[in-house]
């Protein structure tokens, strides 16, 4: 199934063309992954404003949510994500341990798609939260996001829950490198391979067809030779025990809980909003469209992420 999200994505040999975030913007693009809402009640900013009033030490989850306003696709968003416009799924993580060909496939589609997934930037919402984390409202932030959105604006008590897409790992021995260094890599083992597709997809890929990538040359770990990974956690893969029981204890020690552009249907980040009930914290959840944790908050608000959070005074 060929899907187009509005723009073409082509990779010639030398050359991969992507459209910058601001031509996207200017042509309205940017929101083309967000699904409708209201507008902002002003009743609701100031039920949230309370909130974060109350609270000296928040702790923030956030997930796709928060980045389809800089133009990156989620999955399950009503109407606009990559569930509702095709019947692709992510990969399993099982599938990609144990075919090469599988693996061949992948790095096809992220080698064209990443110039693009890596040049988008925060947006307001993101940098709101980095400025609380600097005012010392915002005592932890933790992110199912892949796409470093948070550490470009500058947050750094930060826990990728799942991973990031700019690092990379090896399989055999674990070493660890920068995804921009395996671009480089790329280009010089594939200097004459072409692809076009039709489409991103919301982990730094783009669509492409078996037949484009069989002779794409995937390369291997320079260290060992072994095969290699983006440092994310896959579909069917589990996040280490001890990055979970760390945001445990961050939870623990926080005095509030608002979750931020997720619908907490992953276990991964749900938990921890079960464990935020256990201990009694209030919690917010901002998101368009209902949550899994809609019965555990106090304060629910449709809204853009982007709107709601720069009119909140962290003071």
């Amino acid at each position: 199934m060929k899907m187009s999200f509005g723009w073409t994505v082509r990779s010639a040999p030398g050359r991969w063309t992507t459209p910058s975030p601001s031509s996207r913007g200017a042509h309205g693009s940017t929101g083309l992954f967000v699904p409708s809402s209201p507008p902002v009640d002003p009743e609701k900013v100031k039920e949230l404003q309370r909130f974060i009033s109350l609270s000296k030490r928040v702790l923030v989850v956030t997930g796709a949510g928060i980045s389809t306003e800089s133009g990156i696709p989620d999955y399950r968003s009503e109407g606009v994500g990559l569930y509702a416009r095709t019947n692709r799924r992510p990969i399993q993580h099982k599938d990609f341990l144990r075919s090469a060909s599988i693996r061949q496939f992948y790095w096809a589609r992220n080698f064209v798609g990443w110039p693009c997934f890596s040049s988008h930037q925060p947006n307001r919402a993101h940098w709101a939260l980095s400025n609380w984390e600097r005012l010392g409202k915002l005592y932890w932030l933790v992110t199912q996001n892949v796409d470093a959105l948070h550490t470009k604006a500058g947050s750094r008590r930060l826990t990728e829950l799942h991973g990031c897409m700019h690092r990379v790992l090896c399989l055999a021995c674990g070493e660890q490198t920068a995804r921009g260094q395996l671009q480089g890599r790329m280009v010089e083992l594939n200097p004459t391979w072409s692809a076009e597709a039709h489409g991103l997809a919301p982990d730094g890929d783009v669509f492409l067809t078996e037949e484009q990538v069989q002779s794409f040359q995937v390369p291997a770990c320079a260290r060992c030779g072994g095969p290699l990974k983006p440092d994310v956690v896959f579909y069917g893969d589990t996040v280490n025990p001890d990055k979970v029981n760390f945001v445990h204890q961050r939870v623990r020690e926080a005095d509030a809980l608002l979750v931020v552009g997720s619908s907490l249907q992953v276990y991964s980040g749900y938990r921890f909003i079960l464990t935020a009930q256990e201990k009694k914290l209030p919690i917010a959840i901002l998101n368009i469209g209902p949550t899994r944790s809609d019965p555990l908050a106090c304060l629910k608000l449709d809204a853009r992420c982007g709107e709601l959070l720069p009119l909140i005074d962290p003071h």
